[in-house]
C-alpha cells in the first residue's frame, strides 16, 4: 500500500474568511480601543465634581459625557485619517492603513465622522446649553491638529490642547460652571499626553524630516524629543499633586500617584534613542496603565471620603 494511501486526509482551504463589515472596518480605521487614554480623566473630573457639588454620581451626566468623549475622538481619528491619508501613504509604517489601502472609503470615513460628531454635538447639548455652546471649543483643536504637522514643528503642543479638553468639558458638564481644578487635571492630562506622543513620535523622525512633516523628533532629534518627554511628563506629575491638594485627595489618590510616577520610569527607561523597538509598549501598555490606574485609585478615593453611588 502506498504512502499515499495511508496518510490522513488534509482539510482543503475551506471558504476565505468574509471581510469585515463597514462598521467594524470603520471601527478599525478610529482605533477605537485607544479611547482608554483620556476617558479615564474624564471619569476623574466628573466624579469629584459629583463629589464637590453634591457627594453623590450623576449617572445621567456621566453616561452623556461617556458618549461626548467617545463621539469626540471618534470624530477625530476619522478626522485626521482623511486629512493625513496621503502622508500615511508615503510611511511605509501607515501605509496599511484602512483609508490609504481602500478597505475603507474616504466617503465612509467621512459619514462616520459626520454622525460621531452630530452625536457629539447632540450629547453636549442634552447636558447643557453651555455645554452646547462650548462645543466648537473642544471640536475646533480636534481638527486642527491634523494640519499642525504641516506648519509646525511643535504639532505635540496642539495634540495636548486638544487632549485638554476632555476633563475640562467633564467637570464643566456635571457643574455647569468653570473650575480651576477642573483646568488643572485638563493641563496634567495634556501634558501626558503630549509627552508620549513626543516617544511615539520618534519612530518616523528620518521619515518625516524627508517628506516635510513637522514634530520635534524630526527637528531637533530623537534624543532631544526623549529628553522634552521625560520634562513633559514631569510636569504633568506636578499638575497631578496640585490637583490632589486642591482637591483633598486622601492617601489612595497618593498612592496612585507612586504607582503613575513607577510607569512613568519604566517607559522612559525601555525606549532610548539608540533603541526604539519597544515604542509600542511604552505607548499603549505603560500610558494605558496610567489612565486606569489613577481613576482606580481615584474612584477609591473619592468612595472613602463619602461619594454615594
Amino acid at each position: 500500500m502506498s504512502e499515499a494511501a495511508v496518510a490522513p486526509e488534509m482539510p482543503g482551504p475551506g471558504p476565505a474568511p468574509a471581510p469585515d463589515g463597514p462598521v467594524r472596518a470603520f471601527l478599525r480605521v478610529v482605533v477605537i480601543e485607544h479611547s482608554v487614554f483620556a476617558l479615564p480623566f474624564a471619569y476623574v473630573a466628573a466624579l469629584t465634581a459629583s463629589f464637590d457639588i453634591s457627594r453623590s454620581v450623576h449617572w445621567l451626566d456621566i453616561g452623556l459625557v461617556t458618549i461626548a468623549m467617545v463621539a469626540a475622538r471618534t470624530f477625530a481619528m476619522a478626522t485626521n485619517r482623511i486629512i493625513d491619508r496621503k502622508i500615511d501613504g508615503r510611511n511605509p509604517r501607515t501605509a496599511g492603513r484602512e483609508l490609504v489601502t481602500g478597505v475603507v472609503s474616504v466617503r465612509t470615513a467621512a459619514v462616520g465622522a459626520a454622525i460621531a460628531l452630530a452625536v457629539f454635538c447632540a450629547a453636549a447639548a442634552a447636558l447643557s446649553w453651555l455645554c452646547l455652546a462650548l462645543a466648537p471649543l473642544a471640536v475646533i483643536p480636534l481638527v486642527v491638529y491634523s494640519y499642525s504637522k504641516r506648519f509646525t514643528n511643535f504639532p505635540h503642543v496642539v495634540l495636548a490642547l486638544a487632549q485638554a479638553v476632555a476633563p475640562i468639558g467633564a467637570w464643566i458638564a456635571i457643574t455647569d460652571h468653570w473650575s480651576w481644578a477642573g483646568f488643572v487635571l485638563g493641563a496634567a492630562v495634556g501634558a501626558w499626553i503630549a509627552g508620549f506622543d513626543l516617544i511615539y513620535s520618534c519612530q518616523d523622525a528620518e521619515i518625516d524630516r524627508g517628506i516635510g512633516v513637522g514634530s520635534v523628533p524630526a527637528r531637533f532629534g530623537v534624543q532631544a524629543a526623549l529628553t522634552a518627554s521625560i520634562v513633559t511628563h514631569v510636569v504633568t506629575f506636578a499638575f497631578f499633586v496640585v490637583f490632589g491638594l486642591m482637591e483633598n485627595f486622601g492617601v489612595w489618590w497618593w498612592a496612585g500617584l507612586a504607582v503613575t510616577a513607577a510607569a512613568f520610569c519604566y517607559e522612559h527607561a525601555i525606549v532610548s534613542a539608540d533603541d526604539l523597538s519597544r515604542v509600542n509598549r511604552a505607548f499603549l501598555t505603560a500610558n494605558g496603565f496610567v489612565g486606569i490606574a489613577l481613576f482606580t485609585f481615584a474612584t477609591i478615593d473619592l468612595a472613602g471620603r463619602g461619594l454615594a453611588w
